[in-house]
């Protein structure tokens, strides 16, 4: 399977019909008799599903029959929560829609989290859930639970089906839902007595979804009206989000970015829609983003705001944030423009035809990087003054940093990185170099501990031919580690790079900084007692089992984990507990007030911004 190009990602999100939504199969040209959940799988193959992950149990087992004899690879996990994440990396891998399944109860809960997490972030993924028979639900009967209710506010809308005969078109109606318009997760609850009794499979089902219309193409006044402000702006800013990645519009802002020679910003989930390596990049701005970013965006007088939601990780106190700037904000959800930030120039649309038709609109104005000598000035003097970096720990122990970077000198730009939450997903996040769309996943939104081993398993199978790393922290791969044995079983040879610093690295940071060095249970026992010995946890998880504790063996044990391609590998790395994340915003100040390092604030001329 290859990566998705920006056009293929483009035009999946500018259906006219199902088959153009969701890649329908031919027609079924005579019905077919058969139960409901002999309809739920062929609804799946018809959709061009390749692959599921979940576990079976008593509601949802009818449907695990048909499933045997299926092409629709199953992949039975070790948890839900592990199917949800594994269903998500798979669809930010390809553009494709994830399908994990559940049954009832507990096990449909178990998915609250990755639902959760797929909803913040706007990523495409089914779930299917197995429900009480119809006449038991509201009874308690066991292992009930109202999952529609229970994820109301966290899908981009979810079923509960009624009748067998109405599968294909609710199924075919989930898969529209989440990959159109902003992608989001949509649930599928079916009653049991529905999946067991009799129906006529037909194919392709009418969609029946009144007023809902994404509009993809802004309107054309919006478009000439902030090609009127780029024009007049001296400090312009592109501010871009995980919004142009889903549109598949990366080249697009590619052009857009050097004919009119604006800085770009790119969120944490936008990393690798702008090469890193690009002289107009500036970076990730926010809590942890870097200083000419941040700054960029506080000083600016123009933002071009490009499917960001104006998130409090980006913009600190909102009251102090951007306080020159006129704002254009594009966004194929009109429900986050003026959200959190009043837009001079609201543009509904999705980003591929916004950036294009901004394209058009700017052209015989825009003078590349030439037209802002002075504002270009300013910022490149802040990337010398101010360059990511870190201190080498002075107790000879390992720099997490250092780990991380070399991972993404030695593995490259081609390869998908996953990472967890805390201080390893920013420190992945700062050094590790993201040139290509679609390479870098994570749990932006809903900050998920436990998303990365899953996630990296979705990706996996998603992109066999391309090598998964998981950057994870010793807290978060506690937490969903189990999905190793999956990857271990269905060969799936995922990297796991453990930044093991012995405690909940983040949490710790800020007991540091804002709790006078009150440790307050967030030392994990991985270094003092080494409980659990990740190498040897690995081993008994079927994978190889590697340990780093010495700078001088970190390029060794890389190289050695690129080399094994027929097992799953961990390598604990045993760093240092002291390491801190910076720059730094902290939660509720003004950016104005960033840390270059603990009590160093960047300092600036007035005449300088």
């Amino acid at each position: 399977m290859t990566r998705p190009t920006p056009e293929t990602l483009a035009n999946r999100v500018t259906p006219a019909t199902v088959a153009a939504a969701v890649n329908t199969a031919p027609a079924v040209t005579a019905p077919v008799a058969t139960t409901g959940a002999g309809a739920l799988v062929r609804s799946l193959e018809a959709l061009g599903v390749e692959v599921a992950f979940g576990i079976p149990g008593g509601a949802i087992l009818p449907a695990y029959d048909p499933l045997f004899d299926s092409r629709v690879r199953h992949i039975l996990v070790r948890h839900e929560q592990g199917a949800g994440h594994a269903a998500t990396g798979y669809a930010q891998a390809t553009g494709k829609v994830g399908v994990c399944i559940a049954t009832s109860g507990p096990g449909a809960t178990n998915l609250v989290t990755p639902i959760a997490d797929a909803y913040m972030d706007s990523v495409p993924i089914v779930a299917i859930t197995g429900q009480v028979a119809r006449p038991a639900i509201g009874t308690d009967a066991f292992q009930e639970a109202d999952i529609q209710g229970i994820t109301l506010p966290i899908t981009k809308h979810n079923f509960l089906v009624q009748t067998a005969d109405e599968l294909p078109r609710v199924v075919a109606e989930a898969f529209h839902l989440a990959l159109t318009g902003r992608p989001g997760p949509v649930l599928v609850d079916i009653p049991k007595d529905v999946l067991q009794a009799q129906t006529t499979f037909n194919w392709p089902p009418a969609l029946d979804l009144p007023g809902y219309r994404p509009t993809l193409h802004p309107h054309g006044k919006q478009i000439r009206e902030a090609a009127r402000l780029i024009a007049a702006a001296k400090r312009p800013v592109l501010y871009v989000g995980g919004g142009v990645l889903k549109a598949g519009a990366t080249d697009g802002l590619r052009k857009l970015a050097e004919l009119t020679g604006m800085p770009v910003v790119t969120t944490l989930m936008a990393l690798g829609a702008f090469p890193d390596s690009h002289p107009q990049h500036l970076g990730m701005p926010g809590m942890h983003g870097t200083v000419p970013a941040v700054y960029a965006l506080q000083k600016a007088d123009l933002l071009v705001t490009l499917g960001a939601r104006f998130d409090d990780r980006v913009t600190g106190k909102l009251d102090s944030f951007a306080p020159e700037a006129k704002v254009v904000h594009a966004d194929i959800d009109p429900a986050e423009i003026g959200k959190n930030r009043h837009a001079d120039v609201p543009i509904v649309g999705d980003a591929r035809h916004v950036i294009d038709e901004l394209i058009a609109a700017v052209s015989a104005t825009a003078g590349g990087v030439d037209q802002y000598p002075g504002w270009w000035s300013q910022l490149n003097d802040l990337r010398e003054r101010y360059p990511l970096g870190y201190d080498e720990p002075t107790d000879g122990t390992l720099a997490p940093q250092y780990v991380i970077e070399r991972i993404g000198a030695l593995v490259g730009p081609d390869a998908i990185y996953c990472a967890g939450v805390g201080q390893h997903q920013m420190w992945a996040s700062q050094f590790i170099k993201y040139e290509k769309p679609g390479t870098w996943l994570n749990s932006g939104g809903a900050g998920t501990m436990g998303y990365a081993v899953p996630a990296a398993m979705g990706a996996k199978v998603a992109q066999p031919d391309l090598q998964v790393w998981a950057i994870d922290g010793d807290g978060c791969f506690q937490m969903t580690n189990q999905e190793l044995a999956t990857c271990a079983l269905e060969g799936i040879p995922i990297k796991v790079a453990v930044i093991n610093n012995g405690n909940l690295g983040m949490v710790r940071q800020w007991q540091t900084l804002f709790y006078d060095g009150r440790y307050s249970n967030t030392e994990l026992g991985t270094h003092k007692h080494r409980i659990p010995d990740f190498v040897k946890l690995a081993e008994a998880l079927g994978c190889v089992g590697l340990r780093c504790e010495s700078k001088d063996d970190v390029d060794k044990v890389i190289q050695q984990a690129m080399e094994i391609n027929d097992a799953p590998v961990v390598i604990d790395f045993t760093v240092g507990k002291d390491a801190m994340v910076w720059p730094m915003v902290a939660a509720g100040t003004s950016n104005d007030e960033i840390m270059f390092a603990r009590d160093v604030r960047p300092t600036f001329d007035e005449d300088d911004l």
